[in-house]
């Protein structure tokens, strides 16, 4: 069984940052990308950054400039960092992580974690 756990979600002002991590755990062997969705009010569940074991970045395009994906293999941690943060920024972020290869089955799925609310005031 792999559970991901969310952290760093809050309330901020406007132009401020805050830093996302979810750490998966569980008889983990590989995981091939990591990533964060969100899912604004009223919206659905969007892409906001992914990153490859090989640190392939990939970004929605409203985010590009403001926020960074990072990853640390060896802790199966995946981070965002989020700077000069909008209004429109407020959702519930969830941590994706796909093609989890766990032992002893060697088999891969793809998990989420339970999401984390961040909330930017104007």
């Amino acid at each position: 069984q792999v559970h991901l756990v969310e952290s760093g979600g809050g309330l901020v002002q406007a132009g401020g940052s805050l830093r996302l991590s979810c750490a998966a755990s569980g008889s983990i062997v590989s995981i091939n990308a990591m990533g964060w969705y969100r899912q604004r009010p009223g919206k659905q569940r969007e892409l906001v950054a992914a990153i490859t074991s090989g640190g392939s970045t990939n970004y929605a395009d409203s985010v590009k400039g403001r926020f960074t994906i990072s990853r640390d293999n060896a802790k199966n941690t995946v981070y965002l960092q989020m700077n000069s943060l909008k209004p429109e920024d407020t959702a519930v972020y969830y941590c994706n992580a796909r093609g989890v290869l766990t032992s002893p089955t060697l088999e891969r799925y793809d998990y989420w974690g339970q999401g984390t609310q961040v909330t930017v005031s104007s």
